[in-house]
């Protein structure tokens, strides 16, 4: 991402370019869906990095300690650029086609997925809470403020900090504010676990090994199934040569 210059020393993340020049026409227009990805995935790798450096022997301690700090930086910086660029006062705006209403149908539901993935990160890493999670309640507030309009008069719109309804409605819209508001939930929900610290599921590493190989092996053909294809094809001949003698007496 950095040598590529999709992400810049202020940790913006920038669209994409194409495989044609080799990258080097890079679209700087950005999105919270891209930042919330990254974010999410830097606490994933904090997380990880973390609970390493806490279970290496001593030999391994310097360079798990190195790479929590490491990944602790990043996250940081990352979530202090979404804030900042995608949480103007506080209130989740998307950059680049909020202003003039220029949002496809993908970008009208992005602040959703931002709200979750920024809650879920405070979970991975705790240390991400009393910056983040403040944000996030005045944002909800902001998002919920706007959603009376329609003939329902509870209809959400997608200009949430002019905490009035804009007009703007849909799929995205509403997930959006339901994005919003489920991530305030993030406190009644448990960390990720592995199977050392309470996980429930029982794995299996044989998991896909027993797939099917497609060749559709049918059963041998008995003297039952032989009977009963003889009568249903008899009877579909005496009814198709009742109706045709039917059809041939009409007048």
């Amino acid at each position: 991402m950095v040598s590529v210059g999709f992400l810049d020393e202020n940790y913006a993340i920038y669209d994409g370019a194409h495989v044609e020049t080799n990258c080097t026409d890079i679209n700087k227009a950005q999105f919270s869906y891209n930042n919330g990805v990254y974010l999410l995935g830097a606490a994933f790798m904090w997380n990880y990095v973390s609970a390493s450096a806490t279970c290496r022997d001593a030999d391994h301690a310097d360079d798990a300690q190195t790479q929590e700090a490491k990944w602790q930086d990043r996250l940081t910086k990352l979530v202090d650029a979404t804030l900042e660029t995608f949480f103007p006062d506080g209130i989740a705006y998307e950059l680049a086609c909020e202003e003039h209403m220029t949002c496809t149908t993908d970008m009208l539901s992005f602040k959703g997925y931002s709200h979750r993935w920024l809650a879920t990160a405070t979970r991975l890493a705790p240390f991400l809470r009393d910056k983040v999670l403040p944000i996030l309640r005045t944002s909800t507030e902001a998002a919920i403020a706007q959603c009376n309009g329609g003939s329902n008069g509870r209809t959400c719109g997608f200009r949430w900090n002019k905490k009035v309804f804009d007009g703007s409605v849909g799929a995205g819209q509403t997930m959006n504010v339901l994005g919003a508001v489920s991530s305030l939930l993030i406190d009644n929900i448990h960390g990720p676990l592995t199977n050392d610290t309470g996980g429930t599921s029982p794995g299996d590493f044989n998991a896909g090994g027993r797939s099917d190989d497609f060749k559709r092996h049918l059963a041998p053909i008995t003297v039952a199934d032989k009977a009963g294809a003889s009568i249903l094809t008899i009877l579909v001949a005496l009814g198709a040569t009742g109706t045709f003698a039917w059809m041939g007496t009409g007048k």
